[in-house]
């Protein structure tokens, strides 16, 4: 299998070839176009009650789609997710994890398993939501976001603010609190914001779907 990103920061798609046998798992609606060879088959995101909870929950679809080439020559596919931005990859080792936010899962492949899990009240009033994705197996995964994405790794605390947290090693705690004192908090503009503590890699996005709704919304009026 060969994978390459294209299309910059701002339009990042990738075109996976496949070899024979090869397969892949993207979300539903990634595929942008195929070759007439490979397969394609929609199936529950991990079983039934599974997917219902990462629909519910995770911000997932119900159905991922399984692209699978059978044919006896290399076969390519172009993935890219709904909104403008960055997509990455990253390599899973045997065992390794990672915690994703609504939304942000594009494709990977058969050795990586995808499961929810409860976030925390802190998640939620931070603007994250109560249930996150954990991502773990041996394999590669692509995630995308709105805007680019910066990586960051933490060493003891790091403030982001709300609806930035793209995806974050597990040995992170999440919290929350106010970036200055009350009156800069207030009429700063930034409210509560997220807070992690640990050591671990951090995937923040530069731009943030409701701050675009937020600059559009007056527009329309």
């Amino acid at each position: 299998m060969k994978a390459v990103l294209e299309g910059g920061t701002a339009f990042s798609y990738i075109t996976i070839t496949l070899d024979p046998g090869e397969q892949v798992i993207a979300e539903s609606g990634a595929m942008q176009s195929m070759d007439a060879g490979l397969d394609m088959d929609a199936k529950p995101n991990g079983g039934f009650f599974s997917a219902l909870g990462k629909r519910t929950f995770g911000g997932e679809s119900f159905f991922v789609n399984h692209f699978r080439n059978n044919k006896t020559v290399s076969q390519n596919l172009v993935l890219a997710q709904d909104v403008p931005g960055q997509i990455v990859e990253i390599a899973l080792g045997p065992d390794q994890e990672i915690c994703l936010q609504r939304g942000s899962f594009l494709a990977c492949t058969p050795g990586v398993s995808l499961s929810t899990a409860w976030a925390g009240f802190a998640s939620w009033i931070g603007g994250e939501g109560l249930v996150k994705l954990r991502a773990r197996g041996q394999g590669i995964l692509w995630f995308g976001a709105y805007g680019g994405i910066l990586t960051r790794q933490v060493s003891g605390e790091l403030l982001v603010d709300s609806g930035h947290l793209v995806a974050y090693d597990p040995g992170l705690s999440l919290g929350i609190r106010a970036p200055g004192g009350a009156f800069a908090s207030i009429f700063g503009g930034e409210g509560l914001v997220t807070r992690l503590q640990g050591q671990g890699t951090v995937y923040l996005q530069t731009r943030s779907i409701r701050g675009l709704a937020a600059w559009l919304n007056p527009k329309f009026r």
